[in-house]
């Protein structure tokens, strides 16, 4: 996948894994992993600038006799999760556009 295209992304999937529940780094990784790579250093600096944004929050849970940070979406992350929803029709119709170009390539006109 482009970069660029997986960078726009990458927020949105770690927001929808968590919508389905709390959960922490390694947990998020195998979660996404399903429909893209992510890398640890790909993954905290994404969590961080949610956190930032307030569309995460973090709270730790002793396990194994260390904490381990767990993070739950909050309000305004589901609020940013609705309106990815809504702007998938915009989306959808550039990538029949896209999609028609390719295979007019290959057509005479």
């Amino acid at each position: 996948m482009d970069a660029q295209v997986k960078k726009g992304l990458v927020d949105i999937c770690v927001l929808a894994s968590l919508s389905r529940g709390d959960s922490y780094g390694w947990q998020i990784i195998k979660d996404i992993g399903t429909v893209m790579e992510l890398s640890e250093s790909t993954l905290y600096p994404v969590l961080k600038r949610l956190e930032n944004a307030k569309l995460v929050i973090t709270y730790e849970v002793p396990h194994n006799g260390r904490l381990r940070r767990y993070f739950q979406i909050t309000d305004d992350g589901r609020n940013r999760l609705r309106e990815f929803k809504s702007e998938q029709e915009a989306i959808v119709r550039v990538h029949r556009y896209i999609l028609d170009a390719i295979i007019d390539e290959g057509e005479e006109k």
